[in-house]
């Protein structure tokens, strides 16, 4: 990896941490935690979608909202 060492990784989030600030790499790390489950419900829901029929898709969706 680069050749780098666990000394130079903790400098590096240091001066991550020091240039982004804690509570914005949080919101950062939440919104891609959101993204990557809405990416998941959207993979999941092709495969739902290729077992039921277009009418049966409407109505799931339909009763969802």
């Amino acid at each position: 990896m680069l050749g780098l060492g666990p000394t130079e990784l903790i400098i590096i989030l240091v001066i991550i941490i020091l240039f982004f600030g804690v509570g914005r790499i949080s919101k950062l790390s939440g919104e891609a935690g959101s993204a990557i489950r809405k990416f998941k419900q959207g993979l999941q829901g092709e495969d739902k979608g290729k077992d039921e029929s277009p009418d049966e898709i409407e109505k799931s969706d339909s009763s969802q909202t």
